[in-house]
């Protein structure tokens, strides 16, 4: 039961999520709601998706439970404003997001962690 009305691919559990990190190189995990400052993240995504094959975009729903593997992650501590977006490279966290990022930012960080 997807949670996000989003044209992308939802997380529903933590054993899904470590199951995508771990069997691809390259994840954009981006943790939020349908709200303000998290539909334009997932707008820019879904662009990337059809641009970036060597990426796999996946959205989690912040209110699903599940999530906790998310938002208590040590680099998202401190975080205040949703999404969380997390970039993770061959199973570990190379860089996490808080609140709206724009297409810049988001291809910034593709271009520097997933070369």
């Amino acid at each position: 039961m997807n949670m996000l009305q989003t044209g992308l691919k939802e997380v529903e559990t933590r054993s899904e999520l470590e199951k995508i990190i771990n069997e691809n190189e390259n994840v954009m995990v981006c943790c939020g709601r349908m709200g303000p400052m998290c539909l334009p993240v997932y707008d820019v995504m879904e662009e990337l998706e059809e641009e970036r094959e060597n990426v796999k975009f996946y959205t989690m729903a912040f209110d699903n439970s599940e999530a906790e593997v998310i938002i208590n992650a040590p680099e998202c501590r401190g975080f205040m404003g949703l999404p969380f977006t997390m970039y993770y490279k061959n199973g570990q966290t190379v860089k996490a997001t808080s609140s709206i990022q724009n297409m810049e930012q988001i291809t910034g960080i593709l271009d520097e962690h997933f070369k």
